[in-house]
């Protein structure tokens, strides 16, 4: 088995808000890092060029990747055009089978952003896919399918408010400032946020979600994941097998 994770999703600090506690576990127990981004996050300014902050915030999540001594990649996708075709599930199998991942975290099937959602279904099928011989996507196919996991969407919530429950959490209380060292270097994302999204809370609105999960399982932070277990895909756990107590399976 190849102690390899892969986080891929849509945009630059996607995986920071929901996912890199459990990655810097991951990494503390010998398991190589990497984060993907589907999009360079070319629209997330409201003063720079696309090509300026598409610049910016690729600088800025490969120095948040390094704090995890990880590797960051983009499949360099559009903001607001991810879309469920040939090209992007390509790309997406090419980077599988180049890092070969033994588990894999994405975007919710179910989400506030479209963004998100085509990221969800690419992932899920290049998963699936990156074994394939006939495929059109170069590298060598790699045969096994990884545990693939799905964060959870923004504030917990799909696009109708409903609540989505994880099925399992995992305690990060121990990797909280990691996190919120990493999210810290997506400093773009400030500006931006509090002029299109009208909030000043990029950092303090992560520890306050986390801080929410937490509460489910009785610790001071948490992160929660819902495994994708249909046919041909891996019905164990690991990251209970990996992780230990820091698992709670609700």
């Amino acid at each position: 088995m190849e102690k390899t994770a892969l986080g891929i999703f849509a945009h630059p600090d996607d995986a920071e808000l929901m996912c890199v506690g459990t990655l810097s576990l991951l990494k503390k127990a010998g398991w190589k890092i990497h984060i993907a981004t589907m999009t360079p996050g070319d629209k997330g300014s409201a003063e720079h060029t696309r090509d300026e902050i598409s610049r910016i915030r690729k600088s800025e999540a490969a120095n948040a990747a390094a704090l995890l001594d990880g590797t960051y990649h983009c499949l360099e996708c559009e903001d607001v055009y991810i879309v469920y075709d040939k090209v992007t599930i390509n790309k997406a199998v090419e980077l599988i089978r180049k890092v070969r991942p033994s588990i894999v975290f994405t975007a919710s099937p179910n989400d506030y952003m479209i963004d998100h959602e085509m990221t969800s279904l690419v992932v899920q099928t290049a998963c699936f896919a990156s074994g394939i011989k006939n495929m059109e996507a170069s590298g060598t196919p790699f045969e096994m399918v990884p545990h693939l996991y799905y964060v959870d969407p923004l504030e917990g919530k799909d696009k109708f408010g409903v609540p989505v429950i994880p099925s399992f959490y995992v305690d990060i209380s121990s990797e909280i400032q990691i996190k919120e060292d990493t999210l810290a270097c997506h400093a773009s994302q400030r500006e931006w946020l509090r002029k299109h999204h009208k909030m000043d809370q990029y950092i303090i609105a992560m520890k306050h979600f986390a801080a929410h999960l937490g509460v489910a399982i009785g610790a001071q932070y948490a992160e929660g994941f819902r495994q994708h277990l249909g046919h041909s895909y891996p019905q164990d756990n690991i990251l209970k097998e990996l992780l230990g107590k820091a698992v709670v399976v609700r």
